[in-house]
């Protein structure tokens, strides 16, 4: 059996960790989960722990205080389905929809039980109910009974009564298995219950008499555990120091989450939303936000594009909604005929260098391209985003966004003409990338174009539903055929062969860090980091290896004051601290420094120098000016790991961090005190 146990992280950990302004160390993960809509509570002497949101959180009724648990702290998954504490072994049963068990003792720490989703079992494992007795619980599932000894942490038994169990539990020296398709079952504690012939049919399914937990829901009323309100995360962005964020999403014939409308926000770590009744104020159906815009000089100024429209908030309350009645904006065109203003394909909002709101209308009858500016819509629609037989405009135009010329790039991410295009505003020209579409050795690009983003190299990044590639400068005038590249990555084996980076990966974003390394997300196989160089590999995250939520990635966006990237995923939110931050443009005593200092004894992670230049060179020599170690910084930060140019840990001592610019100017210099 396999058992893998995650320690609570506590507050002295945290304190020895290297973190930044935001209390994240370098490295670290962290989850922004939804705690708003309370499934169940259980109570553990003074502590009632909440399933709320499908995840968990605990309120202690002496103090008050609140604690979230989380894969990116002591649980091992995510996504809790039940939860049920035994009072006996002191430990709550958790399990979670794709069937992993974690048993959470009252000391915070966390044991998964990975036997039953790994089992080989064809039946239906969906677990229905959880049942207490002394230190075994009972789980009632869909093919039977699973007996799990809690207090070993081990699966005793499995009784596979070729029938779904809705709840179990025991009288005098008998267990009952209630189905409500089978009725109710009986068999003696005392046979061999692994024989279906030791149980018998003594009576019809009764529905099990729901818990009165009023009591608990009460005491837990005025509990904050923060975060948002749900875990929907299709579409993120981060803009003018606030994370932004919508549930998503509609594209026809790709994807359709139906998910609640509206934005979450967050703000120096408080999160607000925008009103939420406003699907009974326009009569309109309130489902789907694909995309967000911000006014640019106004961060409480916010768009959105939705399935019924566009839709205008200020300060988090409903302004008005752009459709058919009150725009050149037009409705989905299915098969021939047009859909009313319930049906719209807004996927790609943006603003110009003008302050100009732009947005992308697909699969309508002659609308493709709309500019809103002071008040006024003005229509630039363009042939070129209209499909093969004209019948429609593109249905999949979406992720528009602005690169550093202030041009605007989106793509088509439908099967009716996989392609991207570059917008000039100014001059309304339009550059069409659509007609056989191949890599620098002549091959052709296959699947469906599904995002784009732009390098600091202005080079520009395309994700594809089977690879990566990329776009440069000089490229750009090469329309048919559109040549793009394709990085190959040696494989350093004698061979002189090389493979296509992610070839064949399902690509759904991609991000650039202040580093100009590129995070990739994908649909599958959760979520990459490749150098600037862009070949080597510096991470490949899954919800396997790593505190991801899930291998399915839906939407990335960077800090980059910070360094944290947020992670949107199918499970909720999460993020993760990266080295890369904006460098400085000079480096100077009151910007440079070195975090933590000093260094305490114990203390095993790395010594975080920040406030540098780009690629700047980084000496540390000791007190009596012998180098000790060397390197040159990512983005505007440098890591040492408190070792010597042999990888010893140096002595206890002061030393002197050295700095200078990449192209050798005299940078500052500050001091780093070390105790072993």
């Amino acid at each position: 059996m396999y058992m893998r146990k995650r320690p609570l992280v506590t507050l002295l950990s945290l304190l020895m960790a290297c973190v930044t302004a935001m209390g994240q160390a370098i490295g670290q993960w962290k989850a922004y989960l939804a705690y708003h809509e309370i499934q169940d509570l259980e109570k553990a002497g003074n502590v009632i722990y909440v399933q709320a949101s499908d995840n968990l959180y605990a309120y202690n009724t002496n103090d008050n205080s609140v604690q979230t648990f989380s894969k990116a702290d002591c649980l091992n998954d995510c996504q809790i389905a039940h939860i049920k504490y035994n009072a006996t072994a002191k430990k709550l049963v958790i399990v979670y929809t794709n069937y992993n068990i974690d048993l959470l003792a009252d000391n915070g720490e966390a044991v998964i039980l990975t036997d039953y989703q790994n089992s080989t079992l064809t039946a239906d494992k969906t677990v229905n109910d959880i049942y207490m007795n002394g230190h075994l619980a009972y789980l009632s599932t869909g093919f039977g009974i699973v007996k799990l000894n809690v207090k070993d942490a081990e699966i005793s038994d499995t009784y596979n009564l070729g029938f779904p169990v809705d709840y179990t539990y025991i009288e005098g020296n008998s267990i009952y298995a209630a189905s409500n398709s089978a009725g109710l079952y009986q068999a003696s504690l005392t046979a061999n219950l692994v024989d279906k012939s030791q149980w018998s049919r003594v009576g019809d399914y009764v529905p099990k008499q729901a818990e009165d937990k009023q009591d608990l829901r009460e005491a837990v009323k005025n509990a904050n555990p923060g975060g948002p309100k749900y875990n929907n995360f299709y579409y993120i962005k981060y803009e003018q120091d606030r994370l932004y964020s919508c549930g998503g999403a509609f594209i026809a014939s790709i994807i359709n989450l139906n998910h609640p409308s509206g934005v979450q926000m967050m703000h120096d770590g408080e999160w607000s939303f925008t009103q939420d009744n406003v699907g009974e104020i326009t009569g309109l159906t309130y489902v789907n936000t694909n995309c967000i815009a911000v006014d640019p000089n106004d961060p409480s100024h916010i768009f959105t594009g939705d399935q019924s429209g566009v839709y205008e908030y200020q300060d988090g309350l409903f302004v008005r909604c752009y459709n058919m009645d009150n725009s050149p904006l037009m409705g989905v065109i299915d098969r021939g005929n047009q859909l009313d203003n319930n049906y719209m394909l807004i996927n790609g909002l943006c603003f110009d260098e003008e302050g100009t709101l732009w947005i992308l209308n697909g699969q309508t009858a002659n609308n493709s391209l709309v500019a809103y500016h002071d008040g006024t819509f003005t229509t630039h629609h363009k042939e070129v985003l209209m499909v093969d037989d004209n019948s429609t405009s593109m249905a999949g135009l979406s992720g528009m966004i602005k690169d550093s010329d202030g041009l605007l790039w989106f793509v088509n991410y439908h099967n009716n003409g996989s392609s991207f295009f570059c917008y000039d505003p100014i001059h309304d020209q339009i550059t069409a990338y659509k007609q056989n579409l191949q890599n620098q050795n002549g091959e052709s690009v296959v699947g469906y174009v599904t995002c784009i983003a732009e390098d600091q190299d202005g080079n520009m990044w395309l994700g594809t539903t089977l690879g990566v590639y990329y776009q440069s400068h000089s490229q750009r005038n090469e329309t048919s055929p559109v040549v793009l590249t394709q990085v190959i990555v040696p494989r350093n084996d004698g061979s002189n062969l090389g493979d296509y980076l992610l070839s064949g990966a399902n690509i759904s974003c991609i991000a650039i860090d202040a580093a100009n390394r590129k995070w990739i997300g994908t649909k599958g196989t959760g979520l990459y980091v490749i150098d600037s160089d862009n070949t080597t590999e510096i991470h490949h995250f899954t919800e396997g290896n790593s505190p991801l939520l899930s291998n399915t990635v839906f939407s990335l966006a960077i800090n980059n004051a910070t360094g944290e990237v947020f992670i949107g995923t199918d499970k909720g939110l999460c993020s993760y601290m990266s080295e890369a931050v904006t460098p400085n443009e000079e480096m100077t005593k009151d910007n440079v420094y070195a975090y933590p200092n000093p260094v305490r004894p114990g203390y095993a992670g790395k010594i975080t120098i920040t406030g540098l230049t780009m690629d700047a060179d980084v000496k540390i020599t000791s007190s009596n000016g012998s180098l000790v170690h060397q390197g040159r910084s990512t983005a505007g930060t440098y890591q040492w790991d408190g070792c010597d140019k042999n990888g010893k840990p140096v002595a206890s001592g002061i030393y002197m961090v050295q700095t200078a610019t990449a192209n050798g100017e005299k940078g500052t210099v500050c001091k780093i005190a070390i105790v072993r």
